[in-house]
């Protein structure tokens, strides 16, 4: 959807109007940097905007006929001219109309922000900005790793932004998120709005009452950007598309609950066979075996359908309605094992088709030598990413299957009437988005351990559940840089309960 600028600001509409200008015509001398001073004042305190270095470095020096203009905020403490270091907001107006704007790295590097711009939720929220802008339908480029400095921009990056060489050869390093500001409109304003409020944020500064509301309201954005999470139609959707997926995420942001839902759904209507794997499960248990007929009077066996094939029956029976197979805690078996040479049968493109697969099976089943996947046959899995097995699924499986991450949604949490419970969730996430690498991030506890009947249930949970759990990986070692911080999250925790 279109973009809307802000009806209470018209100093960054104005600043806005002045990027989208480019240098076409040339503004007046100094009115770059009053324009930007005047944008920040509107919306942050001046205490703190005065610590700021401007540049406004619009005019083509002489004595660099390699100069590209440019203006912006950069790290406080900065000299008044010259190369600089650290997390800057810049934007780099073109002769032609239109402005890059960017957040990049001074070229002396990333002191003094380097605890900026190593830290993970400063990474977290830049790639959130760029969805969010995305959302609003601008362009927006970002680095994975705002503080890899080395790295030079790739070859999509000039795709997108066509008419930016000049900018892009001189300081392409250096970029981390870029967007065009070109044209009259609320586009501009809101790409604008987004990229000050976020550089002010790592700065620590408060915005101003009367724009609190829109700084927070854009902040939530961007974490709820880091935690989205498919919905239920998607899930279905993209079941229904790749036939073969699993739901995985952190313990307790409700992956079975989500497979239950689709399972029963108008898709499915409980057409299904639901079974749980675990480390004993095995080819014989999924696929086909044979057991002893204790009603013989020798020893003899029979063969013994597993749940793949008894899924198959289930479909065949039901056909053409959709029939599911839903696989709980699918990482916890030895996938290699169990699925045996039935992983062939695996390939979404080829079920149903002209020339179905087929694998020999090594007993016949109903007078069956061979097994086909049946056209109407889905699978739908679970995966804990707080297992360590998951390491070890094998890449021919995951090839197979479509993923969908499931994360902890914060909407179900404040919608009880349980502050404890909201403020607990925001602080634990907090940890987990700032400070937690991308491993650790993929072990925050989800919502459910925050949903309680009251309070007395809540902390029941928290103390025997979520404590519990805080306790365990900070043992195991698993949170690495952000284990002081959980920690102190914990201790609130125990103290909150002993109150």
């Amino acid at each position: 959807m279109p973009a809307t600028a802000p009806a209470t600001a018209p100093a960054l509409a104005s600043l806005a109007d002045l990027m989208a200008q480019g240098l076409n015509p040339a503004p007046v001398d100094g009115r770059p940097k009053e324009a930007l001073l005047a944008c920040l004042r509107e919306r942050y305190p001046q205490r703190q905007v005065q610590q700021a270095e401007i540049r406004d470095a619009y005019g083509r020096g002489s004595a660099d006929p390699a100069h590209v203009p440019f203006a912006g905020v950069i790290a406080e403490g900065s000299n008044p001219s010259g190369p600089y270091g650290g997390m800057s907001m810049v934007w780099f107006p073109r002769p032609t109309g239109g402005s890059l704007l960017t957040l990049v790295v001074g070229t002396l590097g990333l002191l003094p922000d380097e605890a900026i711009l190593a830290r993970p939720g400063h990474r977290r929220h830049v790639a959130a900005m760029r969805a969010h802008l995305r959302r609003l339908g601008v362009l927006t480029w970002t680095k994975p790793d705002p503080a890899s400095i080395d790295i030079r921009p790739p070859s999509s990056l000039r795709e997108a932004f066509p008419g930016w060489d000049e900018v892009l050869d001189r300081y392409g390093s250096f970029i981390y998120a870029c967007a065009e500001v070109s044209g009259p409109g609320g586009a501009a304003a809101a790409t604008l709005q987004a990229f000050v409020d976020l550089y002010a944020y790592e700065r620590r500064w408060q915005p101003l009452a009367a724009h609190r509301p829109t700084v927070e309201a854009y902040m939530a954005a961007l974490d709820a950007e880091v935690f989205r999470s498919p919905s239920e139609d998607e899930l279905t959707a993209l079941l229904l598309e790749r036939r073969f997926a699993v739901l995985q995420g952190p313990p307790g942001t409700g992956k079975t609950r989500a497979a239950d839902r689709i399972r029963r759904g108008a898709i499915f209507q409980d057409r299904a066979l639901a079974v749980q794997f675990h480390p004993a499960v095995t080819y014989e248990d999924f696929v086909i075996g044979l057991s002893p007929d204790t009603s013989a009077e020798g020893l003899r066996f029979h063969v013994r359908a597993g749940w793949l094939l008894q899924a198959v029956a289930g479909a065949e029976a039901a056909a053409p309605d959709p029939f599911l197979l839903q696989i709980d805690e699918i990482n916890r078996g030895d996938l290699a094992k169990v699925l045996g040479e039935a992983i062939y049968l695996f390939e979404p493109g080829e079920v149903g088709g002209p020339a179905p697969r087929a694998i020999t099976l090594p007993h016949a089943w109903q007078g069956r030598p061979t097994l086909r996947l049946p056209p109407n046959l889905y699978v739908l899995g679970t995966m804990n990413t707080a297992d360590r097995s998951i390491a070890g699924m094998d890449l021919a499986i995951r090839r197979r299957f479509a993923f969908a991450t499931l994360r902890p949604d914060r909407a179900p949490v404040a919608a009880q009437p349980l502050s404890l419970a909201t403020e607990a969730f925001d602080r634990l996430a907090h940890v987990f988005v700032e400070h937690a690498g991308d491993d650790a991030f993929a072990l925050m506890p989800g919502h459910a351990f925050y949903l309680a009947s009251g309070e007395a249930e809540l902390r029941h949970r928290m103390r025997y559940e979520l404590i519990p759990l805080l306790e365990e990986y900070l043992a195991a070692g698993l949170l690495g840089g952000a284990a002081p911080e959980a920690q102190a999250a914990r201790d609130w925790m125990a103290d909150v309960l002993e109150s």
